[in-house]
């Protein structure tokens, strides 16, 4: 069975509008810890648009934030780039919910757990986050930073089957350049998980990737929920995460799904988990709960809902409250996935 999963860089456009939304949610909670927050970024060219509700005591220097993202997403803009903002206070009726400690919104959010790497991460998924993770850590002069990485992996035969690398580069850099420098890291990569190396190599297939970033492609707020979670591995509720503080049950709600999934795992009920959470506006409990183990579970599906409802608190400032979510610094989140570093409070 093959299975692919994607990864992009903090030079992608919508990895750069989700970096500028969670830029400007973490000023905010910095300065009032009960800010509301949900702004979207979007990107083309030079031009930064932002737009969205703030209700806050704190006042943000967005074009400052904006322009703080690129200097390491894409420096080329840092002086030139021009930033126009549509900002407005939460709605009312929004706000009616959440002051009574209710769910801002309607929706449904999933967590996902699997034992196939030590990150409880699909393996695929796994690979082509690292393939980036190194691609930035390495910087290496001749590339530039728009990039992709993509991979193919057959379960049934435990082996990578296709390694795939698109990274900007400069002109002058030649394309047998790139592709040794990417095969070298994807080699690295699968040798890390004792995996093979005799994948079929793609590296920048169209042989050209010299314009990249707003310059090729607009980009958008919550475009790349896929790279933000499990890969495709699992079913998602729609809702992206950046640019959204802490009383969206889009955002937390989805930490504590992944939390869950991951403490199914820990006490040995599953070895593959999925959870659902699901929340009506201005209503504090869950709708309802969900598990699926895929066949791999130990215990009845509804035995675990009953320990989920028994041992978590559920509600959004319930789940705030034991993840410390006013506390973290979402700038750390927008970039390689938001259940890839081990300090995250949902992934301890």
């Amino acid at each position: 069975m093959l299975f692919t999963s994607e990864q992009v860089s903090a030079g992608h456009p919508d990895k750069i509008c989700d970096q500028i939304s969670d830029a400007i949610v973490t000023d905010c909670l910095k300065h009032d810890r009960n800010s509301r927050v949900a702004v979207e970024a979007m990107i083309k060219d030079d031009h930064v648009y932002v737009a969205g509700e703030i209700t806050s005591k704190h006042e943000p220097n967005i074009k400052y934030l904006v322009r703080d993202v690129l200097l390491s997403a894409q420096p080329d803009l840092y002086d030139t780039v021009q930033v126009e903002t549509q900002i407005s206070k939460q709605s009312g009726d929004i706000a009616l919910g959440v002051d009574k400690k209710g769910a801002g919104d309607q929706g449904m959010m999933f967590g996902y757990a699997t034992k196939e790497t030590g990150k409880m991460l699909p393996l695929p998924f796994v690979l082509a986050t690292e393939a980036i993770d190194s691609l930035q850590t390495r910087r290496h002069p001749a590339l530039l930073p728009d990039a992709k990485a993509q991979v193919t992996y057959d379960y049934r035969r435990r082996h990578i089957d296709t390694f795939l690398i698109s990274t900007q580069h400069k002109e002058d850099v030649e394309p047998d350049d790139v592709l040794h420098l990417c095969k070298r890291i994807m080699e690295n990569v699968a040798d890390a998980h004792h995996l093979n190396k005799d994948f079929r190599v793609l590296v920048n297939p169209t042989g050209r990737f010299v314009t990249g970033g707003s310059f090729a492609d607009t980009g958008v707020t919550g475009r790349k929920i896929m790279c933000d979670t499990y890969g495709g591995a699992c079913r998602h509720g729609g809702g992206a995460f950046s640019g959204k503080d802490p009383t969206k049950v889009d955002r937390s709600g989805a930490y504590m799904a992944r939390k869950i999934a991951k403490d199914i795992l820990r006490h040995g009920f599953a070895r593959r988990c999925e959870v659902q959470l699901a929340y009506a506006i201005g209503i504090e409990e869950p709708v309802s709960v969900y598990v699926n183990t895929f066949h791999t579970g130990k215990v009845p599906a509804a035995y675990l809902v009953g320990w989920i409802r028994k041992h978590y608190d559920l509600t959004p400032a319930g789940i705030i409250s034991s993840l410390g979510l006013r506390d973290v610094n979402y700038n750390n989140t927008a970039t390689l996935g938001h259940f890839w570093h081990q300090w995250m409070p949902w992934e301890e």
